[in-house]
């Protein structure tokens, strides 16, 4: 999960809930960012918008493909994994 932020305002407008669920956060990079900047699994235009509106945009890993749900079904819940 990856929170991008506004340098110069930090973490002072991300809510104190979303904090607590985030954890403790790490400084990654700094970024300079156009909208035609292009990223893997981000919109920029929308992370754009939502630094201008809310100073914050939160990247969600993606979700897991339905095969590595579970590869070992059938394994036993105690003893070795």
């Amino acid at each position: 999960m990856y929170l991008y932020v506004e340098k110069a305002l930090q973490l002072k407008k991300v809510p104190a809930p979303l904090m607590e669920m985030f954890g403790t956060a790490m400084h990654i990079m700094d970024m300079p960012l156009k909208a035609d900047r292009k990223l893997a699994r981000v919109d920029t235009a929308r992370l754009l918008a939502d630094l201008a509106e809310k100073g914050y945009y939160l990247q969600m890993p993606p979700p897991k493909e339905d095969y590595m749900l579970d590869l070992y079904p059938d394994r036993p819940t105690t003893g070795v994994r």
